[in-house]
């Protein structure tokens, strides 16, 4: 089947191609030959890279596989990892790519111009080198083979050869075929019957992974154990743990893959398989244990697993993300977690890598990073409008509340992917912010209707009874959003909410103590746990708890205004001007109308009136103004500081502003009160404006007496002076402006 005497050639040129009008072999339809060229499809092994001396074409398809780049392989990783790794070197072979079952043996024709391509892998009958030398190693593989041949005339013409290929591979191809076409009861079919006649743990392993794609998970377990498959085969384990983790079987899944990480000290094993584009499974079963101890509220040591799982295996996104989106990790935990993340690993993809990876962090900090990653991302990868990239933006545009250009933003994206659960989170939360119910609601009954075992469905749903202020039927649901995915943070705050909103304060601190413990790198839970205790006068915990949050996210302005606040119930003034100051300056850029630079700016203000410092209180109340002109409450502040410089004009009128917005200010009553007692009591002096515009008036008032003494007395028309409807003219009006009495 392979000719010493002809010339190499690239495989990826050569794919298996019917011309027009020539006979197209079945299987020459099947989704696998079109895709892989013919490439083994056999249970996984990494490819150890013996490239071919002889073949100095880079194009082919092992070379690409050989690159140690993330992109690199043009076969999924998982299916060329197996337990045991066979090597062998063939340095004079005319193979293109010498590794047994890590990819197709790609071998030249002994036939005419070498048209007949011989596609194969290592089987797993102790096959020694394809060389003939003796230099391959003698251990049994769990590769099994695929051998596709194709023949042509000296038209040039490619079709399979089926007679060629044996009785085992071509079911092995049906198998495969059926599998991918999600055709699993047929996949069945064949795969049992595979197994019974070969007996290899090559394909134990493809029918397990068939009872797994068919949710039979019991028979895949049964069927790994019985034989004790697992105890050769790595991927055989990973694939046995799922199933134990699907079926809540934890303690099983956890002897499985082990308390810790087995592979920890294998640094020169890790270092001799190079990596070829597929995440290592060194790494996925590390994020199998983190998840084992999620389920098992061990959330220490699934922080580790997590981290170990993304730190052997940058390309692992999954867990990397299951740290972030589950906030395993605090702010600045993440940010080091990033910057400690291997990426130079993957060659040319790393600058690729880190910028998405950094667009998954916390929005509060590092702005400029952020923004950085944006732009690379923009404009040397062409992802302007990508989900990710976008969605980084919605979240950027929520915390600076800008809510309206978020829902914007939101309704945009989710037009294309109506269901992501990336963004739905927050426009539901935008859609409650800026208390659109009626959005609110026929987005819950679209998803209840078309998404009714998704966590969000039911959040919505609470979020529309909360907005209704129908506290019970809003708890009911956040309940059920929580049970049904105990990882998703909103829920649980939602839940805890309904209790502090009906005053409950010993429920609420209990359902905030328990999201606290679930996710330790949120803020929130603390957050609102202090604010319960300041709630209550107890302000030792309360500082506790905003010690916590702050720890978790430091320039978060929400958490510095709280601080701010318990300063100034404290009585350290200064203390309190610190932290507002530093909230005012994580608020530069948000919405000015968002309750929360309102809240910044009032607390500042009384901060400085407390410190003597009115000027600066009233132009920070001023200053706000000029944005939110109907705040009661602002103009109520500003109404007391100018009755305490004295201002009572205008302390007055900012009263009066006050009670035209809401009538029932008891406070801005009794200040309008005082101020007009004091206005009337205050003796004036020669600059007050009454005394001025008193003056003003008695001058013109005596100028006019004068005029008319020097003017000759005139009888008045009365009907010339009115009009037809019955009205005075303005020559009938005085020279002081006032309508002259007719009788």
């Amino acid at each position: 089947m392979r000719d010493q005497g002809q010339e190499g050639f690239t495989p990826v040129q050569r794919r298996v191609v019917s011309p027009v009008g020539a006979a197209r072999s079945p299987l020459l339809t099947s989704p696998l030959v079109q895709k892989y060229a013919g490439a083994s499809l056999a249970t996984p092994r990494r490819h150890l890279g013996a490239s071919n001396s002889n073949n100095g074409n880079n194009g082919s398809l092992l070379a690409s596989m050989s690159k140690n780049s993330m992109l690199g392989s043009t076969i999924p990783s998982t299916l060329r990892k197996v337990s045991l790794q066979r090597e062998f070197h063939d340095n004079d072979s005319d193979v293109v790519g010498a590794g047994v079952g890590g990819g197709p043996r790609w071998s030249k024709s002994a036939q005419g111009d070498g048209d007949v391509i011989i596609v194969g892998a290592a089987g797993g009958d102790n096959t020694a080198s394809p060389t003939g030398d003796g230099e391959g190693l003698n251990t049994t593989t769990l590769t099994t083979t695929t051998t596709t041949v194709t023949s042509g005339a000296g038209n040039g013409s490619n079709e399979i050869d089926i007679a060629k290929i044996p009785l085992i591979e071509r079911l092995q191809l049906w198998r495969h075929d059926a599998w991918i076409q999600h055709l699993y009861g047929t996949a069945e079919f064949v795969a049992t019957k595979i197994y019974t006649m070969t007996g290899d743990a090559n394909d134990a392993f493809w029918l397990a992974l068939i009872y797994y794609s068919m949710g039979s998970h019991n028979r895949c377990i049964e069927l790994l154990t019985k034989d004790d498959i697992i105890s050769v085969s790595i991927v055989c384990r990973y694939l046995l743990a799922r199933c134990y983790i699907d079926v809540k079987n934890y303690d099983d899944a956890l002897d499985i893959v082990g308390e810790t990480n087995p592979f920890a000290d294998t640094a020169e094993a890790s270092a001799r398989i190079e990596s070829d584009g597929g995440i290592k499974l060194e790494s996925s079963m590390c994020f199998l244990r983190g998840k084992i101890y999620v389920a098992q509220n061990d959330f220490s040591r699934a922080k580790e697993a997590f981290k170990e799982a993304v730190l052997v295996d940058p390309k692992n996104f999954e867990a990397y993300r299951q740290l972030v989106d589950s906030h395993l990790l605090t702010t600045n935990e993440e940010w080091e977690l990033l910057d400690s993340l291997d990426f130079d690993s993957l060659g040319d993809d790393s600058i690729l890598v880190k910028s998405l990876y950094t667009l998954e962090l916390s929005k509060n900090q590092n702005q400029d990073r952020i923004t950085e990653a944006q732009d690379i991302l923009r404009q040397d990868y062409d992802l302007a409008d990508d989900i990710d990239i976008v969605t980084s933006d919605i979240d950027i545009l929520f915390n600076q509340c800008k809510f309206s250009q978020c829902l914007n933003v939101c309704e945009l994206m989710l037009k294309r992917d109506q269901f992501n659960n990336k963004i739905l989170p927050t426009y539901i939360s935008c859609l409650y912010e800026v208390k659109s119910s009626n959005k609110l609601f026929l987005l819950a009954h679209e998803l209840a209707e078309k998404d009714p075992r998704n966590c969000i469905t039911w959040y919505c749903v609470a979020t529309y009874y909360m907005l209704l202020d129908r506290i019970p039927e809003a708890r009911k649901y956040f309940s059920k959003s929580s049970i049904m995915d105990p990882t998703f943070a909103p829920a649980w705050l939602g839940f805890a909410h309904t209790f502090a909103l009906e005053g409950e304060q010993d429920q609420a601190i209990s359902a905030y103590s328990t999201a606290a413990r679930f996710f330790p790198g949120m803020s929130l839970p603390n957050l609102f746990l202090g604010m319960q205790y300041m709630a209550s006068n107890t302000l030792t915990l309360a500082e506790e708890y905003f010690s916590l949050a702050y720890e978790s996210s430091p320039q978060d302005p929400v958490i510095l205004n709280e601080i701010g606040v318990l300063k100034f119930k404290k009585g350290e003034l200064h203390k309190a001007k610190r932290y507002l100051k530093k909230a005012a300056e994580c608020c530069k850029d948000m919405e000015r109308s968002s309750k929360t630079v309102l809240s910044v700016q009032i607390n500042l203000s009384h901060t400085y009136r407390r410190l003597g410092e009115n000027e600066k209180a009233i132009k920070y109340l001023t200053n706000i103004l000029e944005d939110t002109e109907n705040s009661s409450e602002i103009y109520c502040s500003l109404g007391f500081l100018y009755l305490k410089t004295n201002q009572l004009q205008k302390a007055i009128d900012a009263l009066h502003r006050v009670l035209a917005i809401n009538p029932g200010n008891s406070s801005a009553q009794k200040l309008l009160n005082y101020a007009l007692e004091l206005n009337v009591t205050l003796e004036l002096d020669e600059n007050h404006p009454l005394v001025v515009n008193s003056n003003i008036l008695d001058e013109e008032h005596s100028a006019s007496k004068i005029g008319k003494r020097r003017q000759p007395f005139e009888s008045i028309n009365v009907d010339k002076k009115r009009n037809k409807a019955g009205q005075l003219t303005e020559q009938s009006l005085s020279p002081a402006g006032e309508a002259m009495d007719i009788e």
